[in-house]
This record gives C-alpha cells, sequence and structure tokens, in this order.
C-alpha cells in the first residue's frame, strides 16, 4: 500500500489551521508500498521561513500520530477533550475508491464540508488510488488540508484496498475503467467485475460489519452484485448501486414540462439498470401531490419523449459541455446517502438499485435492481409496497430484469457461480455519456 505517514524526524514548515495552531514543525513525509525508486518526499503545505508562526505549547499526551494519514491530519487531538467540540457526535469513517478522479474531486468537499452528515459530525476520509493516480491523490489530499475543514479529523491515501477500507462504516466505489473505443460491452463487466470482486473480498475482510456500500462505477448494477457476493459476511441489504442522477434528471423533465419547480415532483423510481433499458416511472410519479398523468395528459410525450430525455441526457450534456456529468453525479450520491440517514418524507420515496430477494414485485431475485424505497434515517431501507403497474411499465420493467439477468451469466465466473456465459441482448444499453 502507498500511504502517507509521517515520523519525527525531518523539519519544514506547514501551515497551521487555527484549530491546530499547536502542531509541531518536525515531521516527515513517507510514501509507503510504492516501490523505492517512486518513493516520494514532497512536503506539502511548505512556508518561508520568516512567515512561519511560533508553535503552541501542547500538554503532554495531546498530540498523537497516526501511522496511516497524510500531513497535517496526522495530528489529531481528543475530541472530547476540546470545547468547542463536545457536542459533535462520534467520528464516522468513509473510504471512497476513484478518489483522484473528477466525480470525487466533487464529493469529497460536499463530504469534509459537513453538509451530508450534519453540522456536528466529524469524519475521516480514506482515499484509494492506484499507483498511476497516486501523485494526484496527493494533490487531492493536499486541497483538503488547505480547505481547514473543522469537521475532517482525519485524512489517509493508498492503492491497496485492504488498508484503505479497514473499518470503513461507508464505502463509496466510484473507481472504474471506462468503456473505450471498440471495447465490447462483456469486456467491460469483466474488466471492472474484477476490480469490484476484489474490493468486495477488501470490504468483507477489513471494513466494519455494517458497512453501507454504494457502487457508483460502471456498470454499477452488476458491480454491485459482484462486490456483494464476494463479501458474504456483511448484509446484502448494505449494497446500493446509484440511479439517483437518474432520478434526479427524471424530476427534472417532469418539472419542465409541468412548468413548476422540480420540488413539486415526488415518487420518481427509476427500476431496473442503470442503462438504456432504465424505467423512468411516471406512472406513480407525482406533481404537488397530483398524479403526473392528470398534470401532463401528453401520454406519448410521457412514454416516449420523456423516457428518452432522461437516459440521454449524459450525452446531450457532453455534446453541450465536452466532459461528463461529474459534478451531477456528486451531488446525487449526496442525496443517495441523505436518503439512508434522513427519514423519507411521509408518502414519498427514492430510486435505489438495491439486492431483489424478497421483493413485491416479481422482480428475479439474486440481483441488484433499482426499485423506489424508504428510509426511518438509520441507514436501512425498505422496499415501498403501495405502487401501482399497468401494462406499458410492467413490460419494461421485465426488459430491464433480463437484461440484467444476462449480465449475471457473464461474470458468474466473479461471483463464484459458475462458467460465464455472454448473452447479452443485441444492441449497446450503455448510457450515452458514459462510454
Amino acid at each position: 500500500m502507498a500511504v502517507a505517514e509521517l515520523s519525527p524526524c525531518y523539519q519544514t514548515q506547514i501551515v497551521k489551521p487555527p484549530h491546530l495552531s499547536w502542531l509541531s514543525n518536525n515531521h516527515k513525509l513517507n510514501l509507503l508500498g510504492l516501490p523505492k525508486a517512486s518513493r516520494i518526499t514532497e512536503i506539502c503545505c511548505s512556508l518561508a521561513p520568516n512567515q512561519v508562526q511560533t508553535p503552541v505549547a501542547v500538554p503532554t499526551g495531546a498530540q498523537s500520530i497516526k501511522p496511516e494519514c497524510y500531513g497535517v491530519f496526522c495530528w489529531t487531538y481528543d475530541l472530547k477533550k476540546e470545547e468547542e467540540t463536545r457536542s459533535w457526535k462520534k467520528m464516522i469513517t468513509i473510504a471512497i475508491s476513484g478518489a483522484a478522479g473528477t466525480i470525487s474531486n466533487h464529493l469529497l468537499f460536499k463530504l469534509a464540508s459537513g453538509v451530508v452528515f450534519g453540522p456536528d459530525q466529524p469524519i475521516a476520509l480514506k482515499l484509494l488510488g492506484s499507483e498511476k493516480s497516486f501523485h494526484a491523490l496527493e494533490g487531492v489530499a493536499m486541497e483538503l488540508e488547505d480547505s481547514l475543514y473543522p469537521l475532517l479529523r482525519e485524512v489517509s491515501i493508498g492503492i491497496d484496498p485492504y488498508e484503505v477500507f479497514e473499518d470503513a462504516e461507508w464505502a463509496l466505489l466510484i473507481g472504474a475503467k471506462p468503456r473505450g473505443p471498440g471495447m465490447e460491452r462483456a469486456d467491460l463487466l469483466d474488466i471492472n467485475g474484477k476490480i469490484y470482486a476484489e474490493q468486495g473480498k477488501a470490504l468483507n475482510a477489513v471494513a466494519s460489519p455494517n458497512v453501507k456500500v454504494i457502487v457508483v462505477g460502471n456498470p454499477c448494477n452488476t458491480n454491485a452484485l459482484i462486490c456483494l457476493k464476494n463479501a458474504p459476511n456483511i448484509p446484502a441489504k448494505n449494497f446500493h448501486a446509484l440511479t439517483r442522477l437518474d432520478e434526479n434528471r427524471a424530476k427534472c423533465q417532469l418539472a419542465l414540462k409541468a412548468g413548476v419547480f422540480y420540488d413539486k415532483v415526488s415518487n420518481v423510481t427509476i427500476w431496473g439498470n442503470h442503462s438504456t433499458t432504465q424505467v423512468p416511472d411516471f406512472l406513480n410519479a407525482q406533481i404537488g401531490g397530483v398524479p403526473v398523468k392528470e398534470v401532463i395528459k401528453d401520454q406519448k410525450w410521457l412514454e416516449e419523449e420523456f423516457t428518452e430525455k432522461v437516459r440521454k441526457r449524459g450525452g446531450v450534456l457532453i455534446q453541450k459541455w465536452g466532459r461528463s456529468s461529474a459534478a451531477s453525479t456528486a451531488v446525487s450520491i449526496v442525496d443517495a446517502i441523505k436518503s439512508l440517514i434522513t427519514p423519507t418524507p411521509p408518502g414519498d420515496w427514492f430510486s435505489s438499485g438495491v439486492y431483489t430477494n424478497g421483493n413485491p414485485y416479481g422482480i428475479a431475485e439474486d440481483l441488484i435492481y433499482s426499485m423506489p424505497c424508504r428510509s426511518k434515517g438509520d441507514g436501512d431501507y425498505e422496499l415501498v409496497k403501495d405502487v401501482i403497474f399497468d401494462d406499458y411499465l410492467r413490460k419494461r420493467i421485465k426488459t430491464s430484469e433480463e437484461e440484467l439477468l444476462a449480465e449475471k451469466r457473464c461474470t458468474a465466473h466473479l461471483t463464484g457461480e459458475g462458467i460465464a456465459v455472454c448473452d447479452l441482448p443485441a444492441g449497446d444499453t450503455m448510457l450515452p455519456g458514459e462510454m
């Protein structure tokens, strides 16, 4: 593993956040787990000697050095001894893979600011990258240092999931290989499936037994299933595939068509796979508490244009901006987390790709399939039972189910279910903008 570790044997000058003004200037940056030739000895947060303030004396025992940490985050002190933090909750540990990527670059600062878990919830961030991305990972950690977030108490970086995932209570798995030119979908399933099989094993071995896992890297439904199958000690209900961005896009399109602000739109479900077979559900959705079909009476628009707008939104964004939807993806990850730690408003629900065993909709079991969920705000959820179906909706739900069953067969070698047989449906169902 490559981690940033400090030991008291090399002098440098560091920026001292106001709430850490007592830090010692004596430390050395070591990166473990990399070949000697690639070890880095750069010191971050350096200042000219005449800019450094005199350290404030620290009572004996107040300072401690973390063995796996980055820069200023290697010095922590007991929250219970700090007057201003006595009301804070117990610190939680969040692991993020693909932490040097553009989605994470938006997400990490939201997590550190307190807008996700709350203004009284200190956090530790454990960032997973690769040997290739390690310099970028250091840059991310430096920016987190410079942002002086009071709630961000620890940051560690590394390339070994067995070390980065240790004691994680939330695992946000963003890293995945993008689909390149000429790459078959079966190849992408195999390449990323192997990544998620290994990460599932690591979570199973070292993470908190009740860790909540949100898989973002595509194809996220099947990656989440592979991860789940390789982590038998973690409740299957704890694994999620991110379909919240699809839900947010559907809400936006319904609001635009109805001429209302999107906070009037509720009860929107994305059924199925995070692919072009996904089913944005307008039958159960509401606008201002009224069924969508009573507000938007253009059935042809609902069945055709609405669905296509949701599915192709990412591709249109790339055409306009020249880059993928990293910022809105990060926002949707925040929304997905908050939906699990905040009680769902009465009568409403949210979408998440979750394990199908025991579902009340007749969807095949042993899949990760996006369905409507409610939460009491305790990190858990229950499936919504009071939904209605028509032939149009059932037919499309079945199509997405068949695609996920085919993806499952294609990755059987990664889930311990035998030899893989790839009989994927004809046509390319990868969402535009994710290729």
